[in-house]
């Protein structure tokens, strides 16, 4: 049975009459606890909880992490090393219509989760990526947030991946590079970082807010900016990040192909994203 807690109620259930369910109308977060060998915590919680709280702002809902969720997720993070911990946040109960209602009663939803096993092998490997046929939609008022209508990655996840590769590239509806289907992407081009600018398609992950973080303290410019296909495949490396595997990189893109930048390994041990054996 799966580890589940509705407002902090193990096992809890939510109601069908529930906006999260009806209209996709909330936000969640995917974090990871940290390795066995680590002190006890979800990584980068912080980032985490401030983004979350932010993007509610965006969408109009007033929500602020209790003490009490802080705690449960200590908890969590304590009997749980090197798991996936999803926070999701609902509206709540809002009636049949779209209008949502003044004051929301936010459902909070906490379930616990393996990581994938393959992700170890991905950042000692790196991974293929092919093109989507499937396009994401330019809406600038929810770029950036991680909102729970995921209708475009479900349709991109719904295409059969390309033999040898692990996942895709998606542009938006005018052609610019956006992420690939689960990941921010960053290119490295004679030593210039740059990453596909966020503004009117996709998801600002917290790791793409770290690794650009880092890169700036380490004296290095990261530019975001509009990029196209051509843009992304003339660079000499690429890694993409999440906040379950950290950091990885990218060997090819179609028939593009790329060495491994030499900084990743590194960035994940500072970042202390490493999969443990």
């Amino acid at each position: 049975m799966a580890l589940v807690w509705v407002n902090q109620v193990k096992q809890g259930t939510i109601s069908p009459f529930d906006r999260g369910l009806a209209y996709g109308d909330g936000v969640f977060a995917t974090m990871r606890t940290a390795s066995a060998h680590q002190a006890a915590a979800v990584l980068f919680l912080d980032a985490h909880l401030q983004r979350l709280q932010q993007s509610c702002q965006r969408i109009g809902i007033h929500w602020q992490a209790s003490q009490s969720l802080v705690e449960q997720l200590g908890l969590l993070a304590s009997s749980y090393p090197d798991h996936c911990i999803k926070l999701l946040l609902t509206r709540g109960e809002g009636g049949r219509g779209y209008q949502a209602p003044d004051l929301a009663n936010v459902t909070e939803v906490v379930s616990v989760h393996p990581i994938p096993s393959h992700y170890q092998h991905w950042q000692q490997h790196g991974i293929a990526l092919a093109s989507s046929p499937i396009t994401l939609a330019r809406q600038p008022l929810l770029a950036g947030i991680k909102h729970l209508n995921r209708l475009e990655q479900v349709l991109i996840k719904s295409q059969p991946l390309i033999a040898n590769t692990q996942d895709w590239l998606v542009c938006d509806t005018q052609g610019w590079v956006i992420e690939s289907s689960m990941a921010n992407i960053f290119a490295i081009k004679q030593g210039k970082v740059c990453t596909p600018a966020i503004t009117h398609a996709g998801v600002s992950g917290v790791m793409r807010e770290q690794m650009i973080d880092l890169l700036l303290q380490e004296g290095v410019s990261v530019n975001a900016q509009a990029m196209r296909y051509d843009d992304i495949c003339s660079a000499d490396h690429i890694f993409i990040t999440n906040s379950l595997f950290g950091v990885v990189d990218v060997n090819t893109i179609d028939q593009f192909q790329f060495s491994r930048w030499t900084h990743t390994s590194r960035f994940r041990h500072v970042l202390s994203v490493n999969l443990s054996s």
